[in-house]
């Protein structure tokens, strides 16, 4: 399980699950709007992570320079990256 900080939205952290094809098999946002974060979440749940990325990556809130499906983007191109350098090292 990934968690990653978030920055710059209401919500505080999200904690991302992938599978050894980078599926996301589960997803947890804490904070921000109830059922825009729910709905986030069963959206991104199955998918691949970097079409996940690819879709929701730049998307604004409210005149900020980010939002939570930006966030999460984020978060998981962080995760690819944590999962890639652990996959080399148990080489």
């Amino acid at each position: 399980m990934f968690t990653y900080k978030t920055q710059g939205v209401c919500s505080r952290w999200m904690h991302i699950g992938l599978d050894e094809d980078d599926r996301i098999t589960d997803i947890r946002i804490e904070g921000g709007c109830n059922g825009n974060t729910k709905g986030l979440c069963v959206l991104a749940k199955g998918r691949e992570a970097r079409e996940v990325i690819q879709s929701l990556r730049g998307i604004q809130c409210e005149g900020k320079a980010t939002s939570c499906p930006d966030q999460l983007s984020r978060a998981l191109e962080l995760a690819l990256q944590e999962k890639d350098a652990e996959d080399i090292q148990s080489e």
